[in-house]
């Protein structure tokens, strides 16, 4: 097995637990390597570090699968890891729909895999572990017996890791729409063409906090994707409910799926521009009891931060305006870039400029089925806050 022999100086993220170590934190590589090889890390005096892939030509050079000098990295410790994560989602309550794994959080870098019903959905998004799809298949296969394991491998950051973008069935076809139930309503999931693997998992637990808020009260969503906030919404009392999305197929998606749950009366779904909208109804005067934004993330990398603040403080300003006083703002983000505290002063000052005060109610992250591990701040990226705005 090759050897990376780490700088002197290690970083206090690596010595701490992270699986990433960037090309720059390497001195030098004992041995031939390809992509995707198992490669020993260790520290400049020769102490053991850990064991992951390689991938010479990505950023993140190496990624840590294991701490232990003995394991060893085969199709047996795939089967080990899923297996384990399956495990502890059982215990905490997750077992129809659930991120089954996610990544870094459980020990598995750069792998995501979503469980619907009995459907998997996975992403390979780096070379180490595109390398062991087959393994990973083959455990799902093993502990579930799905109906279908479909891989939504179309994410430009594979290319970053000299893989090709691609999308189908690694199980025998079938349909790529599927029904799913979350707190007693149900959803269509299209696996095939959805965001991300179909549906959003993260905030499953975060719709259920609207359910008192929302009762006998005009409500508004902003960023409805396919309607699921809104729907619950309906399902917790809402007297109506208005979704916006700039996409014509998610207001479709969105209206298909008020229907299935039988609240095509109190749901009513628009295509628009979001800020347009927001920004001339704050002229206009209008008023909703409750306004719940949840946008995309506006940035991915580093260098945007202050352009997604800015973002996030126009649309949360424009929500402010929109909500009747005591009424309330249901807020979120979701990207790590932006911290929590920040994310918090951002709705803090778009309340200042609104000349609004604000209550909070909840503050809360994903569901729990997207573990954070402490010490590796990019699982902990989701912000979700209900506030009164006064």
């Amino acid at each position: 097995m090759a050897k990376a022999i780490l700088q002197k100086k290690i970083s206090q993220r690596v010595a701490n637990g992270h699986p990433w170590i960037f090309s720059n934190e390497i001195f030098k590589i004992d041995g031939d390597v390809n992509p995707g090889d198992i490669i020993e890390v260790v520290t400049a005096d020769n102490k053991f570090v850990g064991k992951g892939y390689i991938n010479p030509k990505s950023q993140i050079t190496i990624r840590l699968l294991t701490r232990d000098k003995n394991e060893i990295i085969d199709e047996a410790f795939i089967f080990n890891r899923i297996q384990s994560a399956w495990e502890y989602r059982k215990k905490i309550g997750y077992t129809e729909n659930c991120r089954l794994i996610f990544g870094e959080a459980d020990f598995l870098p750069a792998l995501i895999i979503d469980k619907f019903n009995d459907y998997f959905v996975l992403q390979t998004l780096s070379y180490g572990m595109e390398v062991w799809k087959q393994a990973i298949v083959n455990a799902l296969q093993a502990i579930f017996k799905p109906k279908g394991i479909y891989e939504r491998n179309d994410v430009p950051v594979r290319e970053l890791e000299g893989l090709e973008q691609k999308k189908g069935w690694l199980t025998a076809p079938s349909d790529t729409t599927i029904v799913i139930e979350e707190n007693g309503l149900k959803f269509f999931v299209d696996i095939e063409n959805g965001q991300k693997t179909g549906y959003f998992l993260d905030q499953q637990d975060n719709r259920r906090a609207i359910r008192h808020i929302v009762k006998g009260a005009d409500v508004l969503g902003v960023f409805t994707y396919t309607g699921t906030f809104e729907i619950h919404a309906a399902h917790y009392g809402a007297k109506s409910v208005l979704g916006l999305d700039i996409s014509e197929n998610a207001v479709s998606q969105a209206s298909k799926n008020a229907a299935l749950n039988g609240y095509s009366n109190i749901c009513r779904f628009e295509a628009v521009n979001a800020f347009d909208a927001l920004k001339q109804w704050g002229k206009d005067g209008r008023q909703f009891d409750v306004v719940m934004l949840d946008p995309p993330a506006f940035t991915k990398n580093r260098e945007h931060i202050d352009k997604a603040v800015t973002g996030y403080k126009e649309i949360n300003l424009r929500g402010i305006k929109l909500v009747k006083p005591g009424g309330f703002l249901v807020t979120s983000s979701c990207t790590n870039l932006v911290s929590p505290d920040l994310f918090l002063n951002t709705v803090y000052a778009a309340a200042k400029d609104a000349r609004r005060r604000l209550r909070q109610v909840t503050f809360k992250t994903q569901s729990s089925d997207h573990p954070i591990i402490w010490g590796m701040e990019n699982t902990n990226y989701l912000k979700f806050l209900i506030v009164q705005v006064l």
